[in-house]
């Protein structure tokens, strides 16, 4: 990011390559929604290059990009609530929130690839139905690897305050997930 800021704009490439997967991972937990994601991702180094001559070298250059990527998912979830969209040939797929199994290692059985990805999809269910508040905090801290002190650099608050909401977002998942396996087992009786 110094060379960056110094003039070399050749060096964007080598901080998009290797920050971008995470951005985009990070965005899509968070909006829930990969083709936003990728269009927010590329938003989010389009403003890192715009703010080069600002950025501090005394502070992370992970916290700010992620400042940056969560502040653009804020807005565009605040615009969407205003201006809903309305698919007219949804894609089964993207509707349902599927994607390939994740959790399950390439020796896993078939079943067990099936239910791990089940799983996951649980998970990513659960999490998109917390407030948005709670949902970056669970996402930077449980799957970005954000300290409390870095995520609460990212969101402009104090560690307690991300202690706080960690501890409601991990409590509401465990009671969302717990309602969710409830429905699924009464389903199958």
């Amino acid at each position: 990011m110094q060379r960056l800021a110094g003039g070399e704009d050749r060096a964007l490439e080598a901080l998009m390559e290797r920050h971008a997967t995470r951005v985009f991972n990070f965005l899509n937990r968070l909006l829930g929604n990969p083709s936003d994601a990728e269009d927010l991702a590329q938003e989010t180094f389009a403003r890192v290059y715009r703010a080069r001559g600002r950025f501090h070298p005394r502070r992370r250059f992970t916290a700010w990009l992620y400042t940056i990527a969560a502040n653009l998912a804020r807005n565009h979830v605040r615009w969407r609530t205003r201006h809903p969209e309305v698919a007219l040939d949804p894609d089964p797929d993207v509707a349902s929130g599927f994607r390939p199994p994740e959790m399950a290692g390439a020796s896993a059985t078939p079943a067990e690839q099936l239910e791990a990805g089940e799983r996951a999809a649980a998970v990513r269910a659960a999490v998109q139905r917390l407030p948005e508040g709670l949902r970056e905090v669970i996402v930077l801290c449980e799957w970005e690897d954000l300290g409390v002190t870095e995520a609460a650099a990212v969101l402009g608050t104090t560690a307690k305050a991300v202690e706080s909401k960690l501890y409601r977002a991990r409590r509401q998942l465990r009671e969302t997930l717990r309602q969710m396996a409830s429905i699924e087992d009464r389903g199958r009786t």
